[in-house]
């Protein structure tokens, strides 16, 4: 992509679905029923006459008084109820049309809308403003009657759109908007009353009293006081958000009540942001109004006006709303409603306001989702449906777009074919599959393969502001064998990258556009700043873990303490590396000697990948140290206080406890359950000791045979092999590790400190390791501290690249790095149908995989290809013969004369020329860990 520059448009958007259109023509008497469409498919079993179950799919019928349509079976129950509407439509012969009014139009209507408001034919409707005409006829004295202008303008959407044909600057002008309605109100100057003292309207003939009479008869009795919770959120930062108690008296209008709050003297003084959250809430901010405000047309008066109050302003309040915000504000559940004439209102508190502030960012979102604040993580990587919890990545971003009041986020997939042109690969046929582009997380149609080629996608994903320009465009490199990972993956990118943004919101535009890079994002700088202006007020506390090394190296607990549970015995599997594990947790508060404890957070049953990234580096570090059957407790890190209140179910005592500066946060973990990957599981059903064993001991049968005294793992993910050697005698004296995850790394420097600090105390070594490194990198890139070692290996790696990455590492390690000798593994494809029809458990993974016509899948879900043992040969022949190599092959599991082979193949290859190796490259390579025999270690 060789620019940034921004299209001119995004994607057209109608004005009104067809939805819309049938409520504004029937209403309430149009009736939705949507009915769920159970579709059978093809089992791939003959004579089997067990019907297997297909995707959830929906069907709706729509009732109007006259007819009734049927939708086609859609799998989203809303894209059924729009088809149903859009048949209705055509069946009415009603032309949908674009509402497109001149500025003088515009003006017309928002006077004819005031018209409408103002009159007795709206006072007993169901609607958002009218509570506040009825509430208006009650209130006393001089105030009777008047509406405030704030209330007109924050609760009729038609006034909103109509005023954006006029100015298309009132999306976050509070008082630019206020100032159209009482522009349009003095053409009305025979039928309202204008008040710029109470910035209030009034009709200037009064309603029938038996029209009033009728109203108050039909008003629901409130009791005779209604107390509301709420949230004071001050302009300072030097003061503390705080929870208040509203006390509204029966018959008191709620504006004025909030206007009490707020240290004015009533409603009319009171502004009011749209609504914060979910599009249907009621929780809205409501501030004072400026002492001095003059209304006018003018958007440069209205900014000479603004920048008066610049030292007022809220930034939480204004990140909160998208709006600026002047002063303290009061954040409330309250309101009238769509469904009923009865003042609506529910308590909000500190837990709640905290919970608001999380679902503004990606990973507290997902959070959210999983109900795990203090120990939930947005992961890292999508592995497989089957092992995902919480929102999806689709779902997330969507939602995140939506807090941030942007378009739905543009998914594009693109089915290609594998490289054609690799070794021991024949070219495939071409398959006619364009691009298929989907919104609001859809997905497109799925395209076939022909012949028996397996088609691999890659997902694009845009994201425009409302306005339709596109301010971020995502276009990963990685492709994948289901149309959904390519999408799930994509998303995660974006989310993954929106993460790290909002932890250092000051970043220039240049660090912005290059930080987006390394995600395979193009930033589009001034629409994006434009966007995302008021994030700069983001609280600066972390919802999400560090990402620096050192925090994973050195996680955040102490005095853990694993125990077998009592009457059960541990039944000695721990979990590792793509293991789904079942936890019971709890969270609590305690003072020193436990006299106080306070719940904070926990679950009967909590699911998560280990090394996704899905849960906190210490709750996953301690994890991995028990067995079923075990129960761990140990004490974490306290976390900000507003965190802490995010999951406080009693906020007082909480404040308390924190305030003593003496408690602590304690975490309870019981290990329940570990189910191993279906990779291991096909190997461990066949193979005794397993494959991972066989292998390790496979290198170190040439570690030995070598007398090698240096060895580098590429790919080395959480240390299982080197963790292996140290328990074995050999010549190796120093151990390296290379690989491009945090933290499978921290992992790995956790449980390689532990053992071998272990030996170096007990001054009775195992082994000769002098000295241990591990670094962070890829293994495509070059450094010169890596060269020359003795012996290198790649074991069950290369099959994780992309084809041609695999390729390119072979080229680099041979070619730059230069090893004496260089084992690399890889699954054999061939063998995969051996391991597959001797797995019963393989029936339950992802229901997904069930649509893929392919006779024999991959091992792993991550794996981007398989060699047969040809391939296999022939890419290490060719490989071995550009670089001056001998190569020999072999492997484990499996018979080598017997068909198919080994089920894990493996190729040797030994350097020719005995020559020093020159370096002159530079150093690539992050040191995370490092260990020696004289010396600490250290990250």
């Amino acid at each position: 992509m060789e620019t940034g520059r921004c299209p001119v448009s995004g994607p057209k958007k109608s004005p009104l679905t067809p939805k819309a259109i049938i409520h504004q023509r029937f209403g309430t008497k149009a009736c939705y029923k949507v009915e769920e469409v159970q579709e059978v498919v093809q089992n791939g079993c003959p004579g089997l006459v067990i019907p297997q179950k297909g995707p959830c799919l929906y069907r709706c019928s729509l009732q109007l008084p006259e007819f009734s349509v049927v939708s086609e079976v859609f799998r989203r129950k809303k894209d059924a109820e729009q088809s149903a509407a859009e048949k209705a439509i055509q069946k009415l012969g009603i032309q949908p049309k674009e509402d497109n009014f001149s500025v003088e139009q515009a003006w017309d209507e928002l006077a004819g809308r005031l018209s409408y408001l103002f009159s007795i034919e709206f006072l007993p409707a169901i609607h958002p403003l009218s509570g506040h005409f009825r509430a208006a006829l009650a209130r006393e004295g001089h105030l009777n009657g008047f509406i405030p202008v704030a209330a007109i303008a924050a609760f009729d959407a038609k006034i909103n759109s109509l005023c954006k044909f006029i100015s298309s600057e009132i999306e976050s002008n509070h008082l630019l908007v206020m100032s159209l309605i009482i522009e349009a109100a003095k053409r009305l100057a025979d039928t309202l009353l204008f008040s710029e003292e109470k910035l209030s309207l009034k009709r200037l003939t009064p309603h029938p009293p038996e029209i009033i009479q009728s109203l108050l008869k039909n008003e629901p009795n409130f009791p005779e006081s209604i107390s509301i919770e709420a949230v004071r959120i001050p302009f300072s930062t030097e003061k503390t958000v705080e929870s208040v108690i509203l006390n509204a008296a029966s018959g008191n209008y709620y504006l004025d009540v909030i206007a009490k709050e707020l240290g004015v003297k009533d409603a009319s003084k009171v502004l009011i942001s749209r609504t914060i959250g979910k599009a249907s809430s009621e929780t809205r901010l409501y501030f004072c109004a400026p002492e001095s405000i003059t209304l006018g047309l003018s958007s440069e008066l209205y900014m000479k006006q603004a920048s008066s109050f610049k030292g007022y302003v809220n930034t939480t309040a204004t990140y909160l709303s998208g709006q600026e915000i002047c002063g303290d504000a009061i954040l409330v559940s309250v309101g009238y409603t769509w469904k009923s004439t009865d003042l609506f209102y529910e308590d909000l508190s500190l837990r709640a306001y905290y919970r608001i502030l999380a679902n503004k960012i990606p990973s507290g979102i997902y959070k959210l989702s999983r109900e795990a604040i203090l120990v939930a993580e947005l992961p890292t990587a999508f592995t497989t449906r089957s092992n995902w919890r919480g929102s999806f990545p689709r779902d997330i971003l969507c939602t995140f777009c939506r807090q941030h009041r942007l378009s739905e986020p543009v998914f594009s997939s693109d089915s290609i074919e594998p490289l054609a042109d690799l070794p021991g690969r024949k070219r495939l046929r071409d398959t006619a599959s364009g691009g298929n582009e989907t919104n609001e997380g859809g997905l497109a149609a799925t395209a076939v393969a022909q012949e028996g080629c397996t088609l691999v996608y890659r997902c694009t994903v845009k994201i425009y502001s409302k306005c339709q320009d596109l301010i971020l465009l995502c276009s990963p490199k990685e492709s994948y064998k289901k149309q959904t990972d390519a999408i799930h993956n994509a998303a995660l990118k974006v989310l993954s990258w929106l993460d790290r943004f909002l932890g250092k919101v000051d970043m220039s535009e240049e660090e912005i556009t290059s930080s987006a890079k390394g995600f395979d994002i193009l930033i589009y700088p001034q629409q994006f700043v434009k966007e995302f202006s008021s994030c700069q007020f983001f609280p600066k506390y972390q919802w999400s873990s560090a990402t620096l090394a050192g925090s994973f190296l050195c996680p955040s607990y102490s005095n853990v303490q694993i125990n077998t549970l009592e009457d059960e015995s541990s039944s000695g599997m721990t979990p590792s590396g793509g293991c789904l594990v079942c936890v019971t947790y709890k969270i609590y508060l305690s003072t020193e000697r436990d006299c106080i404890k306070e719940h904070l957070e926990g679950s009967e049953e909590f699911e998560f990948e280990i090394g996704s990234g899905a849960v906190s580096p210490v709750l996953e570090a301690v994890v991995t140290q028990m067995s079923v059957d075990q129960s761990a407790c140990f004490t974490m890190e306290l976390p900000s206080k507003e965190i802490v209140l995010a999951v406080a179910h009693d906020s007082a005592n909480v404040l308390s406890l924190l305030s003593s500066g003496t408690c602590l946060m304690k975490c309870e973990v019981t290990l329940l359950r570990v189910t191993v990957p279906l990779e291991d599981r096909m190997e461990q059903a066949l193979f005794s000791p397993p494959l991972s064993k066989q292998r390790v001991e496979y290198a170190l049968q040439h570690i030995r045979e070598s007398c090698a005294a240096s060895l580098v793992d590429f790919g080395c993910g959480s240390g299982s092999l080197l963790e292996s050697l140290l328990a074995y005698h050999t010549s190796l004296e120093k151990i390296v590790g290379v690989d491009i995850s945090q933290r499978a790394l921290a992992r790995a420097a956790k449980i390689l400190h532990s053992k071998l600090n272990g030996n170096i105390e007990a001054e009775q070594p195992t082994n000769r390791i002098k000295s241990a490194i591990l670094y962070e990198g890829s293994i495509l890139a070059c450094d010169s501290r890596l060269c020359g070692y003795d012996i290198a290996t790649c074991l069950e790696v290369i099959e994780h690249m992309e084809e041609h990455d695999a390729c390119l590492f072979g080229d680099i390690v041979l070619s730059s790095f230069c090893p004496k000798i260089l084992i690399v593994s890889t699954p054999n494809y061939e063998y995969n149908v051996i391991l597959q029809k001797s797995t019963p458990q393989y029936q339950e993974e992802d229901p997904d995989e069930k649509s893929q016509q392919q006779s024999c899948k991959f091992r792993n879900h991550d794996h981007k290809f398989e060699w047969t043992r040809q391939q296999f040969c022939q890419w290490a022949s060719e490989l071995a013969l550009r670089h001056n190599y001998d190569v020999e092959f072999s492997g484990v599991g499996g018979e080598p004369n017997k068909e198919p082979g080994f089920a894990s193949q493996i190729a040797v290859f030994r350097r020719k020329d005995s020559s020093p190796v020159k370096a002159d490259f530079t150093e690539h390579y992050n040191v995370i860990w490092e260990l020696s025999s004289s010396n600490n270690s250290r990250s």
